[in-house]
């Protein structure tokens, strides 16, 4: 046990408008000063009034009567600024009556674990739990994630514990600054709890075999995050080789690549360890381990599309003809994998981890069946786990396969994964182009961004109408997808910038040219659109 630390007094403090910091479901900001034009936004008065907020939130929602104090959980990733947040949050929630309990580094998926373990030696289950991280930004930033035994919280819950922080942080500057926290904090290695878990799962799929890796060399790249426990505390106690994994080390200022499966420098990284150790299977994680991608002997990335059609390919022996539920951008022939090859049906949503799991969960509350909810990005959701978007579980369903193919004689290579999707058709080009909305250009006439934005979809679908070379794609839910020259594009806006991802896949590069010229020539009279990287793709 350690004591909180005690008051904490700031002379002036600056005005912030709390709703910037709201990234969708998360909460995201700059901590570290020393990058130009960027000023620290999560400051400690700032994170305090955060956490006072989602005290005051947890209070609300749980209503427990005066005989219980409520218990929060508090991880963080490898960042810099991981400590002095973790001591501001602890010194709030402490402060406002609420025991407190700090794992250090943690995952963010292990985070939500603690709300439903029961293990009282362990002080769980947590009320609500905390994770400090910003996934894969760069090493100023920081931000939170919150979670009860519900899930993590959404959009509305985010922006109802801002506008909480603004009210207690509007106090803090009418009455002076000062936090106190005379109650302890407890630590707790919680993570050990994790992992163990992780392992009985493992072992479990395998038939109870102590050893169910036994002779598989696999190496991990953690990306100095939080994810280097998998190789000593996963896979080694599985009986794998782990020798050749990398990065495993935390360090917040990532000096050998940004810890994120849709990066290809990361991707690179793992690929090279893989084919250098001649192992049979890489696992790269993202920095707090919600996502994760893998790469086979031979070299080929199981990543985006792939990764979505090997893990449906999982669920769907388990669970014949349920519902795969993807993001948008997920490819043409991911759809006609799932539902042709692997008889399930696939239901392409919206961008958005959260959005993903919820149109999942919700197609469950209406009697259509999903087990699966995954993003190109590498969040994936399993209905056996809670809905819960865990990386390092992800990982584990891949383990089971590799352990169940060696436990029946089918040997210790990766080819079992392989196999499962043999028959998946991958664009031959597949890029993003970003087109920025200039939000100080005359033409957006006083609209916003958003506004604007929805003013060039609304065009570009009308356009497209009209042309029989392209087809609008009968169901879609976010932006307009058409499909065309044997490919398909989608024009999108992002959930949170002034900008408009384009998307294009197409079996050649003259044919993915041919799909830009038509958006770019359905959108330019749109001026205030900065659309120079779509020019540079579609020039001769």
């Amino acid at each position: 046990m350690a004591a909180a630390s005690s008051a904490t007094a700031i002379p002036s403090l600056d005005k912030v408008d709390f709703l910037k910091l709201q990234n969708g479901s998360d909460i995201r900001g700059v901590a570290v000063s020393g990058v130009e034009g960027e000023p620290v936004s999560l400051t400690e008065p700032v994170t305090e009034a955060i956490a006072a907020g989602f005290a005051a939130w947890l209070l609300d929602k749980k209503k427990v009567d005066a005989s219980r104090k409520l218990r929060v959980a508090i991880g963080h990733d490898s960042r810099i600024s991981a400590q002095k947040l973790q001591d501001a949050v602890s010194r709030c929630i402490a402060s406002a009556g609420l025991d407190v309990v700090q794992y250090g580094l943690a995952s963010t998926p292990a985070m939500f674990n603690s709300t439903l373990t029961e293990d009282e030696a362990i002080l769980c289950p947590a009320d609500g739990a905390i994770m400090i991280t910003a996934s894969h930004l760069p090493y100023n930033r920081n931000g939170f994630k919150f979670f009860t035994n519900d899930g993590g919280l959404g959009k509305n819950d985010i922006k109802d514990i801002l506008e909480r922080a603004a009210s207690i942080y509007s106090n803090f500057l009418a009455k002076g600054y000062s936090v106190k926290a005379s109650e302890s904090v407890k630590k707790i290695d919680y993570m050990a709890v994790y992992t163990s878990d992780l392992v009985k799962a493992v072992r479990k799929a395998a038939g109870n075999i102590e050893k169910p890796l036994e002779g598989f060399h696999i190496v991990v790249d953690a990306g100095n995050g939080a994810g280097g426990f998998f190789a000593a505390k996963v896979l080694e106690p599985l009986g794998a080789i782990t020798s050749g994994s990398q990065f495993l080390e935390p360090d917040g200022m990532f000096p050998n690549h940004i810890p994120n499966p849709e990066d290809k420098a990361a991707m690179k990284a793992i690929t090279q360890a893989v084919l250098d150790n001649k192992a049979n299977l890489g696992i790269i994680f993202d920095t707090d381990v919600d996502r994760s991608a893998a790469v086979d002997s031979t070299g080929r990335e199981l990543n985006r599309n792939c990764l979505i059609a090997l893990m449906s390919a999982i669920v769907l022996e388990e669970h014949p003809g349920t519902t795969i539920v993807t993001d948008s951008v997920t490819s043409d022939g991911l759809t006609s994998f799932i539902e042709k090859k692997l008889g399930g049906k696939h239901h392409r949503f919206k961008r958005g981890y959260k959005n993903v799991i919820d149109e999942a969960i919700r197609l469950n509350s209406i009697g259509e069946e999903s087990h699966l909810a995954i993003e190109t990005s590498g969040h994936g959701a399993l209905k056996e786990n809670h809905w819960l978007d865990d990386g390092a579980y992800l990982m584990v369903k891949l383990l089971n396969k590799l352990a169940s193919a060696r436990a029946s004689g089918k040997g210790v290579g990766s080819k079992v994964l392989t196999d499962l999707v043999e028959g998946l058709e991958e664009p031959a080009i597949a890029v993003e182009l970003r087109l920025k909305i200039n939000q100080n250009h005359p033409d957006l006439k006083g609209r916003s961004f958003r506004e604007y934005g929805e003013a060039v979809l609304q065009h570009l679908g009308n356009s497209i109408a009209s042309n029989p070379k392209l087809q609008k794609a009968p169901v879609n839910y976010e932006g307009v997808r058409v499909s065309g020259f044997g490919g398909w594009f989608l024009l999108r806006l992002s959930l949170h910038d002034p900008v408009l991802p384009l998307n294009i896949e197409a079996p050649s590069h003259e044919d993915a040219v041919k799909l830009g010229l038509e958006v770019a020539a359905a959108v330019k009279e749109f001026q205030a659109l900065d659309t120079s990287a779509l020019d540079k793709f579609v020039q001769p």
